[in-house]
């Protein structure tokens, strides 16, 4: 056993993120790419970093390849230690055999061992498909100073969207008296974050009880916390006042690409004090031709922009060739838009290559539906994609629409 951890992190990386449709067809979540030049999961392993927490476990199981080959070692981010650093985390087959993570808290339950090898006082428990900047060091002070067996991280939500969320009633003191999952008549707009600290023995208790629970589904919110509550453990929350966004949906993911942009962002991610750390090497300077025309958009190194660009977000190495308009769109990187092509209100994944004058995403004039095209699709010449389209796989030309 190693000398002993204030606290190291777990973070629960292995959903499957099936609201992303197309987009996880073929990676997992947190591996799916954000803000022109990031991936999800950058931003909870540079809150990490950035709050002195150097011992993160990151539990992979949907797709894990190339999530597994982008945090490697873990050197962007500060995170290749020798005592401590990243580690990945996938099922494995122990002697008594092998499963898969039947839920977050059976996913942290299996890697009980990795925990136990650093002996920490605190365990932080993360997830990897949120976009915000937090430091885990101020809410373990908090936890330390009420002694809190957990705490929990809570938002403020418009009360009216409550009934979404796991919802926490509190006292004046801050301490939760009530835990209500997505309740029709919510008593408080306070929503779990999905962010705890426990007490590593506390954990460890609550844990090994919930494995021998035929019925349990294995869930922190569902079943740990309430039975926490239940047994009078002392549970604190920890209200957070700054931008946080869940993407595990389209529509979610594709408005918070445009809280990157606009003359005063919702949310900044160019602060030098909380800098957001990314395995985005060896890429070429972006280049912008005097036919371009750019307005109100993001565009990371390696891109060449011979179009028009508004109101989007641009990745790495993505080609907008002459005649092109791309509008309120996120596109990811290594995609070529073709000469002369439209594509508006849409996400297109990495790799794809979408034809001349094809169409992507024309809104309807009541309401947007986000088009998404997946990863490593051709859309032809002359091929029109609807609004609220999600294509996995090529498109040809056959004069029709999709």
């Amino acid at each position: 056993m190693y000398s002993q951890k204030k606290c190291i992190a777990m973070l629960l990386a292995g959903g499957q993120g099936s609201r992303l449709f197309a987009l996880t067809n073929k990676i997992a979540k947190p591996a799916v790419s954000f803000g022109a030049k990031y991936r999800i999961i950058d931003f909870t392993l540079s809150n990490c970093v950035n709050s002195n927490i150097d011992t993160v476990g990151v539990l992979t199981q949907y797709q894990p390849l190339i999530l597994n080959e982008y945090i490697g070692n873990g050197q962007p981010w500060d995170l290749d230690r020798t005592f401590g650093g990243v580690h990945i985390l996938p099922p494995y087959q122990a002697k008594t055999g092998s499963q898969w993570y039947k839920g977050t808290a059976n996913a942290i339950y299996q890697n009980l061992s990795f925990i136990e090898n650093y002996n920490p006082e605190h365990v932080l428990v993360l997830s990897g498909d949120h976009i915000y900047k937090m430091d885990y060091n101020m809410m373990l002070n908090e936890h330390l100073k009420t002694n809190a067996d957990c705490t929990i991280a809570v938002l403020e939500v418009p009360l009216e969207e409550a009934s979404r969320f796991g919802i926490m009633n509190t006292d004046a003191n801050n301490r939760i008296l009530e835990f209500e999952e997505k309740p029709a008549n919510p008593k408080s707009n306070l929503a779990s974050m999905g962010i705890y600290i426990f007490k590593k023995e506390k954990l460890f208790k609550y844990l090994i009880e919930d494995d021998k629970d035929p019925t349990s589904q294995n869930d922190f919110g569902k079943n740990i916390i309430p039975k926490m509550l239940k047994d009078g453990q002392k549970m604190q929350a920890y209200p957070f006042r700054g931008y946080w966004k869940d993407v595990g949906t389209i529509q979610s993911l594709w408005e918070a690409n445009q809280d990157l942009i606009g003359e005063e962002p919702a949310f900044d991610i160019y602060n030098p004090f909380w800098k957001i750390y990314s395995r985005n090497i060896g890429i070429e300077p972006q280049y912008i031709s005097p036919s371009a025309s750019l307005s109100n958009s993001l565009v990371t190194d390696g891109a060449k922009i011979e179009g028009t660009v508004i109101n989007s977000i641009i990745g790495s190495s993505v080609e907008v060739k002459k005649g092109a308009i791309v509008k309120d769109s996120v596109i990811f990187a290594n995609t070529i838009i073709g000469e002369n092509a439209v594509i508006e209100y849409s996400i297109i994944d990495e790799n794809v290559k979408i034809g001349a004058f094809a169409k992507i995403g024309k809104p309807k004039a009541d309401q947007v539906k986000i088009a998404v095209v997946g990863r490593n699709v051709t859309i032809g010449d002359h091929v029109t994609i609807l609004d609220g389209a999600n294509i996995e796989e090529d498109v040809k030309n056959e004069g029709k629409e999709e």
